[in-house]
């Protein structure tokens, strides 16, 4: 990999930490009625998912960036 693509790589895979830490934070306040008794918040519930979908799409880069070395991409969810 260039050099240039391994930088780009390094930033997209701080910036999926980033978004994971971002989808923890979401579902932690979504579920903070749970133990009150309540329901989840689904507008929070939503926002995790829809953050989800955008980490595994900057780790897809990632995977893509490293080149076939790195092994197959999953096209999942």
């Amino acid at each position: 990999m260039s050099d240039d693509t391994d930088a780009a790589a390094v930033q997209l895979a701080s910036l999926a930490e980033t978004l994971a830490d971002l989808a923890l934070d979401r579902l932690r306040r979504a579920t903070e009625s749970v133990r009150t008794g309540g329901d989840p918040d689904p507008v929070l519930l939503a926002e995790e998912k829809r953050i989800t979908r955008a980490r595994r799409a900057v780790e897809k880069a990632v995977q893509l960036l490293d080149g076939p070395a790195a092994g197959p991409v999953d096209d999942g969810p």
